[in-house]
Order: C-alpha cells, then sequence, then structure tokens
C-alpha cells in the first residue's frame, strides 16, 4: 500500500508539471455561476440557436444563453432555470425538437409549448426497468444511435434495496446492470449485460454505441465497452435477469472459472466481449466517465472522429482513438488534458467547435479546487506533438504523429519501450496488472513524410494491454519530445 501510495504521488507531480505544457495548446476557463446556484453539472445539450442546456444532479434544467461569452460578469451569460423536480438526472440530450433526459426511473422528454424558456411539459418517453430505493440505482443517458433508437444504460444494484410492504425484492432489482434500448414507437427492451456503474454514454463518428464504467468488482480497470445486443460486458451480478422471457442472454448465468484472467475470459466465458479499450487504473485515471466524440471537423484541433473520456478521481480527460480488428472495436488511449476545478462528468462541443466541461463530485473525493462547476476548454490554434493514432499491425504497430518526427531519434529502437499485461477476472474489487512482460521493440521504421512510424515488435499477446513509452521521439527541427509520450492498446486481436 505504501509502495502503491508513493507511486501514485509520483505521478502527481508529474501531471502538475505537464498541465503547464498543454495550456500552450487547449486553454481552460472556469464559467462563473449565478450565486446560489450549486452547479452539479450531469448532463449537457447543445440547442438548435447555440444555446447550452445544463441539467444538474439535484433535479433541474438551466439554459445558458450565451455560451461562448468570454466576460466575468456572469449576467452577461443570462442564466435561466428551465426545468426543476427531477429526480436526479444524469445525462442529457436534444432529439426531434426537444430536450430528453433520464431520470431515476424514466426517460422524460421536457417540452416548451409556449416558447418562454421554461418547460411546460414533462412527457414519458421511455420507461420500463426496476428502482427499489437504493442509493446506486443511477440511470444514464439517453442516446440515439445512427438508426434513431434511444439508449439507457443502468447501474446495478450496490447493497439492498428499501423494504417496503407488498413489493417484491425480484421485480424492484429487475434489468439492473443492463443498457436498454427503444424503437420508435416501441417498448424499452433490455439488450446486453454486464456493467456496473455505466456513467458514460454516447456514439462514436458512424452512430455505434458506447459507454464507460468505474473500476470495481468484476472491473479491474475502467473500461471503454462497444455496446450492442446479446452481448455480455463482465459484470456478474447483472445476469440474475439473463434468462427473463425479454432477455437476449438466455443460458448465460453461469458462475465463470476462478483464478482467471481477463484474457482467458474472452474464451471461457460465455458471451463475454472484453472491453475495446482498457484504461490502466492510476496510470490512466480511477473513474473513468462521460464519452464524446470530437465531430468539430478540426475546430478542436487534430483528432477529429476520435473519442474524449471524462476521468473522475483525478479530474482530467483521456483521449481514444479506436479501429476494427476482425470485425471488432480495440484501440489506444492517451492523456489529454487535466487540471479540471473538479471531477468530470460530461462533455459537449459549443457550435464554434470549443468543449464545455460539466463536473460534479458528489461529495466523493476528486482533484481540485472545487466541488462542482462548468468550464470551457478551447484549442488555442498551435499544434501539439503527439501520437495520434497507435493502429495494430501484425507485427506491431503503427504510429502516426501530429506533426512530423526528427528521423533519427524515432529510427531508434532504444527511443521506445513497452509491456504488456493482463487483468483478473474476479469478483474481488478491482485487481493487478497480471502476466507482465516487456515486448521487444525490434525495428523502428520511419516513413518517408516522418509523419508515422512502423513498430516491429517481438512477443504480442492477444488479450493484453500494450503499453508503449516514446520518450526519446522528437520533433523535426527542435528537440521537444511528446507531449504526452505513453499510449495504452487494448490488443484483444492481432491483425492477419
Amino acid at each position: 500500500m505504501v509502495k502503491q501510495c508513493t507511486a501514485l504521488m509520483v505521478l502527481l507531480m508529474g501531471w502538475t508539471t505537464l498541465q503547464a505544457g498543454e495550456d500552450e495548446f487547449y486553454q481552460l476557463t472556469p464559467y462563473p455561476l449565478p450565486t446560489g446556484l450549486k452547479l452539479e453539472a450531469s448532463g449537457l445539450a447543445v440547442l438548435p440557436d447555440g444555446k447550452l442546456a445544463v441539467a444538474i444532479r439535484k433535479g433541474e434544467v438551466w439554459i445558458l444563453q450565451n455560451p461562448t461569452e468570454t466576460s466575468k460578469d456572469v449576467k452577461k451569460y443570462q442564466w435561466k432555470r428551465f426545468a426543476s423536480g427531477l429526480h436526479e438526472p444524469l445525462g442529457l440530450t436534444w432529439h426531434d425538437g426537444a430536450l430528453y433526459t433520464t431520470q431515476r426511473s424514466e426517460v422524460t422528454r421536457l417540452e416548451d409549448h409556449d416558447a418562454d424558456g421554461v418547460a411546460d411539459a414533462y412527457l414519458t418517453a421511455a420507461k420500463g426497468w426496476a428502482v427499489s430505493g437504493n442509493y446506486h440505482e443511477y440511470a444514464y443517458g439517453p442516446v440515439f444511435d445512427a438508426q434513431g433508437n434511444l439508449w439507457v444504460t443502468l447501474n446495478i444494484n450496490m447493497g439492498g434495496g428499501q423494504k417496503i410492504k407488498g413489493f417484491s425484492g425480484a421485480e424492484n432489482f429487475r434489468w439492473r446492470g443492463w443498457s436498454m434500448r427503444q424503437k420508435s414507437g416501441g417498448e424499452l427492451e433490455p439488450m446486453s449485460a454486464g456493467f456496473r456503474s455505466p456513467i458514460g454514454l454516447a456514439t462514436n463518428a458512424v452512430g455505434d454505441i458506447f459507454a464507460t464504467d468505474q473500476q470495481g468488482n468484476w472491473w479491474a480497470a475502467g473500461p471503454l465497452i462497444h455496446v450492442r445486443k446479446g452481448v455480455f460486458h463482465g459484470h456478474q451480478d447483472s445476469l440474475r435477469d439473463a434468462d427473463l422471457p425479454e432477455s437476449p442472454l438466455k443460458g448465460v448465468a453461469v458462475k465463470p472459472p476462478k483464478g482467471i484472467t481477463t484474457a482467458q475470459a474472452i474464451k471461457q466465458v460465455k458471451a463475454y466481449v472484453p472491453p475495446a479499450v482498457w484504461f490502466p487504473y492510476n496510470k490512466m485515471g480511477n473513474s473513468t466517465t462521460g464519452i464524446r466524440c470530437d465531430r468539430t471537423g478540426g475546430k478542436f484541433g487534430p483528432f477529429a472522429d476520435q473519442l474524449f473520456v471524462g476521468e473522475f478521481t483525478m479530474s482530467f480527460i483521456s483521449r481514444v482513438f479506436l479501429e476494427k480488428v476482425k470485425g471488432e472495436y480495440q484501440g489506444a488511449c492517451f492523456r489529454f488534458r487535466q487540471g479540471m476545478q473538479s471531477a468530470v462528468l460530461q462533455m459537449e462541443y459549443l457550435p464554434d467547435g470549443s468543449m464545455v466541461i460539466g463536473e460534479s463530485n458528489r461529495g466523493w473525493n476528486s482533484l481540485g479546487t472545487r466541488s462542482y462547476g462548468l468550464e470551457r476548454l478551447t484549442w488555442t490554434g498551435k499544434m501539439p506533438f503527439e501520437i495520434k493514432k497507435m493502429e495494430a499491425r501484425p507485427q506491431g504497430f503503427r504510429l502516426t504523429f501530429t506533426k512530423p518526427v526528427e528521423a533519427k531519434s524515432a529510427a531508434d529502437v532504444k527511443s521506445y519501450a513497452m509491456i504488456s499485461y493482463t487483468y483478473p477476472y474476479q469478483q474481488a474489487y478491482g485487481g493487478d496488472e497480471l502476466e507482465t512482460k516487456q515486448v521487444k521493440i525490434v525495428t523502428a521504421k520511419v516513413s518517408s513524410d516522418g509523419m508515422s512510424v512502423m513498430l516491429q515488435c517481438a512477443g504480442l499477446r492477444e488479450g493484453y494491454v500494450h503499453e508503449l513509452h516514446a520518450d526519446g521521439v522528437k520533433a523535426k527541427g527542435g528537440s521537444a519530445g511528446l507531449l504526452h509520450p505513453e499510449a495504452f492498446y487494448t490488443l484483444n486481436a492481432i491483425p492477419e
């Protein structure tokens, strides 16, 4: 324990220095908040006219009339309460002419019929999951996929619910730890199981659904998960509903072998599909949260169509590159921007390409100077020197950079170091990295334009995280190294 704490302190000291370098490329500015407004931002949505809607955990939705204002005068932002009386809304989106938010027991459509800036209709858009009174029964979303289907994700129960005379315990726990989908005009139906606390829910550039989850039981580290019908994501407690008539996972509720790793679970646990990306614990945060795809067309920098993921405990944002290998998503995560004033819950893009970050630590621990807030992250226009993409190849990985590399340093195998490891698949909380081995960098071949390097590697292993350090790589025409030289690729499958 002492060793782990010391390592974490060293990491935090390094990140403080790194933050100063990040400021040059992405500037972070807190919004001034009205007096008395505890803005525990739990959902963000941009309206067609450019205004920003903000859901707060205590049950309200506020509209920020001028989200691109830069003044320190809070009056110029023109905050107005749009809705109230909601039960812990955890998500917000604009769809089909209205705002949608997910409360504890339903998805609600908020309408403003008289156009006075205040909701006058609270309509049930979707329902059908159980609520027992357990404090951890969060519900997240909604998100609409490429076909216009509505999706939500549901927390697993943690501990017992409220004991109420006349209510069945089994009924009160139904579909906890599942994703749910509702087609237009249809009923809400279960799609996939195996979640613990899937707060992040969003689509990628082509409209596929992704979720993040929280490190804990059955999760040794935070995952990014491709959500679709008939898949088991890993958390065993959700399988108590697997054999219900509506379930697409009948026959899956079988106790897994003990003492196996997540790499072994791919072959030994029925219907189990591993995360597309693992976020190694402490190295890439402790608790992954909201997801947002960069659809700004370059207004937010060089990472178009990549995913950005929030971090709760360490109050930062990471970046994810995804690709499909053998029909399944996998990819790499990178650190992106730290120094937020509180735990990051949600992100959204304004029309000018800047990112708004909604924050709340709900009274739990997080780095920063506040327990809630709203901040704006803006690209300065300067190009950071980063690993833009890390792509799997049959014999290694292809790295693509945001700027040309210095050929000599990038071609030197000593500029790189790599290890691989997996995690325990277990009911116990969390878990250490297992079966760690060095991956030898055999050759490093630089492309003619200096924008990419092909790393030939010995010892690749399917089902393992491959952790790369490229500290020796320099930018062309200078001595500057990579802003974030680490990359973590989840190699579920090696391309043929």
